[in-house]
């Protein structure tokens, strides 16, 4: 079972020292939050608060996820990075590539690309981006993105985008790693059809059971059912040993340390937050998750 800390809402001076020690006590990787802006007054209604209000602290820091993933590469040499969930569709894939593809040169390949269609409509009126049909956009944008990775001379001419016989060079030794987000229909099944794993946004356990029967329903219709696939589940309750035992049996293969401002509190100093992963490390880690509710 491998254990992710979510890096978001973090200062970002903290997050070098954040990322030493959690490569140190044994995480798999940090996840990394995605907005390019916040808006003053916005427009949109977050889909899952009761109120319509986004659960992110006023005034989170969001550093740009491929930067962020270089820098802190450097301070490690195990640790992955990955994005949960990067907002696809209000990029053109062209760029992601080349961002991501650098990324993973200067991490030696330990960088996770995890999507979403996003939902602050705000960020796509500003950026001029079409809000409309994100998922059949990420659907191309993931075989833009894949095709560039590849180092070779590669074209593209689909719906939504398309460029000449060229070539994206630096390219990462290996593949890199697609997961999707969400737990819509829509959702499941492109991480099933589609993806090399899936992400989570917080489950409950018969949730978890849920959308673990529907990935692997739609990896069998696609053919993928034996494809090398990431399945990290955050838990949003206390599971025991047998149900934690089950999901893994399911394909979960991951579970999630919830950011800071929610496991050592909104105000804690930056040793509290390294004594808290010292200890996650000791009590959780090394015993492979005993008590898989850890806060």
């Amino acid at each position: 079972m491998k254990h992710w800390q979510a890096l978001g809402y973090a200062p970002p001076d903290e997050m070098l020292e954040v990322a030493s020690v959690a490569e140190e006590v044994g995480f798999e990787g940090l996840l990394l939050s995605d907005h390019v802006f916040v808006p003053e007054e916005r427009q949109s209604k977050y889909p899952y608060s009761a109120d319509g209000e986004p659960d992110f602290p006023v005034a989170a820091p969001f550093p740009e996820s491929f930067v962020l993933m270089g820098v802190l590469a450097q301070r490690t040499s195990r640790l992955r990075f990955a994005t949960n969930v990067y907002i696809l569709p209000l990029r053109h894939p062209v760029e992601v590539a080349k961002a991501l593809g650098t990324a993973a040169v200067f991490s030696n390949d330990r960088v996770v690309l995890g999507v979403g269609a996003g939902w602050m409509k705000d960020e796509f009126d500003v950026l001029g981006r079409t809000f409309e049909q994100r998922g059949a956009r990420i659907d191309e944008q993931v075989q833009v993105i894949r095709k560039l990775l590849s180092g070779e001379v590669v074209e593209h001419d689909g719906e939504h985008y398309a460029f000449p016989p060229m070539r994206m060079q630096p390219a990462p030794a290996k593949p890199v790693p697609i997961w999707m987000g969400g737990q819509n229909p829509a959702a499941l099944r492109r991480a099933g059809r589609y993806g090399d794993g899936w992400s989570g946004s917080g489950q409950t356990y018969a949730e978890a059971v849920s959308v673990l029967e529907a990935i692997a329903a739609h990896r069998r219709e696609a053919g993928r059912e034996d494809a090398p696939f990431e399945a990290i589940v955050p838990f949003v309750e206390d599971v025991s040993a047998d149900q934690r035992a089950r999901l893994v049996e399911m394909g979960m293969t991951g579970t999630v340390s919830y950011p800071f401002p929610y496991t050592v509190g909104p105000e804690a100093s930056l040793q509290e937050k390294l004594d808290y992963l010292r200890r996650y490390g000791d009590e959780v880690i090394s015993k492979d998750g005993a008590r898989a509710g850890f806060r």
